[in-house]
């Protein structure tokens, strides 16, 4: 199914996402020896990285009254709190020690700005501000990406449905990621992944 024309997408396998990490994901770690073998097949590989300001919009200790997992509205809509984490510069932001990808050729930052949050490895929150990956890919002569990481239910998600829209045939890769699932935000992202076309797929189907 590889061709030379597919990218892989690799989001956020960083520590800060990771057990110990300060928004730790269950069993995230599990997935890196899946995504570093994944990785072989691939001419294109893209790593993103969560790496945001210490006083960051999503945080919800900048929010006077606020706890971790509540939601506020800003002019983009509606945005989860989250606790701090991946700081630009820390260890909670650095990749995890166990990912293995020496061919990859690109690191998309993402969420460094203050007042946008950022889970998407194309747009940010605003879905107008552009990391450039678009252009990347176009570049490269991409059609078709494959998408692995963390989390499931959010930077993955966000990142194939802007993937979809933006004229790449998409598959995540089901069993090579990991879902915060928050409100049972893991059926919901998956059932709105596949209403727009993006394929689920396992390991084994590459």
């Amino acid at each position: 199914m590889v061709s030379k024309k597919s990218a892989l997408i690799v989001v956020d396998v960083q520590n800060g996402f990771m057990p110990g990490g300060n928004l730790a994901v269950k069993e995230a770690d599990q997935i890196i020896p899946s995504i570093n073998q994944i990785a072989r097949q691939f001419g294109c590989v893209v790593l993103t990285q969560d790496w945001h300001t210490e006083d960051h919009i999503s945080f919800a200790e900048n929010h006077i009254g606020k706890q971790p997992f509540e939601t506020i509205e800003l002019a983009y809509g509606t945005q989860v709190l989250w606790p701090k984490h991946c700081v630009q510069g820390t260890h909670d932001a650095d990749f995890h020690p166990a990912l293995d990808i020496p061919t990859a050729q690109l690191i998309i930052r993402k969420g460094f700005h203050q007042h946008i949050d950022s889970y998407s490895a194309f747009l940010e929150a605003d879905h107008q501000t552009s990391t450039g990956l678009k252009g990347y890919l176009n570049s490269r002569e991409i059609d078709t990406v494959y998408i692995v990481g963390v989390a499931t239910d959010f930077c993955v998600a966000w990142t194939a449905i802007d993937a979809i829209k933006l004229g790449f045939n998409t598959y995540v890769i089901e069993d090579a990621t990991a879902a915060i699932d928050l409100n049972g935000s893991l059926g919901q992202s998956w059932l709105q992944m596949t209403q727009m076309g993006v394929k689920r797929i396992l390991m084994k189907d590459i």
